[in-house]
């Protein structure tokens, strides 16, 4: 980055899905006259739009995110990928601003950029292809026992429901004997700006219900119609995620629409409190109640 006298600030902004991030990241981000990082690993993806609940147009037009709609849904990104992406958009923001605000609900994307990603051993191909062909023959249910027994610390966090990310996890355990999660950040990266992180929460009833209302938002919205659209890609990386994988089943008829919208909720919330699980162990968060009016004066005092 740019050396300069005046110390900048990137607040980072975490939590589980549906919880108000977005909101809150855009009134801080007007009360700073700055601009937003996406930390979503699949709202940069342009064709996925309801199904990933992206910030609205209005929503867009008021602020300038960056990673919001910036490629296509072929592109297959890393969480290095990210780390790279992310501090050129930083580098951006910062040569015409003090702040800047990341804001996300990937919890690696937030660590890669602000921690940092270590050098990782090489995956067997061998051992990959065996595994992947079995997932075929097997199937989800087969996968993710399988992660649970072998790999128990990457299943505690895991989006579980992402094939590739388990596949990933698996093959590498098989090749190595030790836990992808060893691997991740073992050396802190010095950043060139100061990180304040704050999280936001709510009464587990309470985020559950949002997250049922989002869905039926979703699924008013046309979200039926947007995943069949994306039928040609559903075998892609960037489509094995919730909303989409269960609206795959409704469309290839091995579940009714209630079943699928059933499913979409189930695991939405199953993934809320695996976010929540990861993002606790981060000491350095300070947590807020997502319904308090003042938490932008709260969030900016952490400064």
């Amino acid at each position: 980055m740019l050396p300069n006298s005046t110390p900048k600030i990137l607040y980072v902004l975490a939590g589980p899905t549906a919880v108000g991030k977005t909101a809150v990241a855009i009134a801080l981000a007007e009360r700073l006259g700055t601009a937003i990082v996406s930390a979503d690993s699949r709202q940069c993806c342009r064709e996925m739009t309801i199904g990933t609940a992206k910030p609205t147009a209005a929503e867009l037009a008021a602020v300038k995110h960056y990673f919001i709609d910036s490629f296509p849904v072929t592109t297959p990104l890393t969480a290095a990928d990210y780390e790279a992406l992310a501090l050129g958009y930083l580098d951006e923001i910062f040569e015409q601003n003090d702040t800047a605000i990341l804001c996300g609900g990937t919890g690696l994307y937030i660590q890669a950029l602000c921690e940092g990603l270590d050098a990782m051993p090489e995956t067997d191909p061998d051992i990959a292809l065996k595994t992947e062909e079995a997932y075929k023959l097997h199937g989800m249910a087969w996968l993710q026992q399988a992660v649970a027994a072998e790999d128990p610390e990457f299943f505690a966090t895991a989006e579980i429901h992402n094939p590739a990310r388990m596949l990933r996890a698996l093959s590498f355990i098989r090749t190595t004997g030790k836990s992808i999660v060893h691997y991740r950040t073992k050396t802190k990266k010095e950043r060139p700006f100061r990180i304040i992180k704050a999280g936001l929460e709510l009464p587990r009833e309470l985020l559950y219900n949002r997250i049922n209302e989002r869905v039926d938002s979703m699924i008013a919205q046309g979200l039926a119609d947007e995943v069949r659209q994306l039928m040609p890609y559903r075998h892609l990386k960037n489509l094995q995620t919730v909303g989409y994988a269960e609206m795959f089943d409704y469309l290839d008829g091995t579940c009714t629409p209630p079943q699928a919208i059933d499913k979409i909720k189930q695991h939405t919330r199953n993934y809320a409190k695996r976010q929540m699980t990861w993002f606790k162990k981060d000491k350095e968060i300070n947590w807020f109640d997502a319904r308090d009016s003042d938490v932008v004066d709260k969030i900016l005092q952490l400064a």
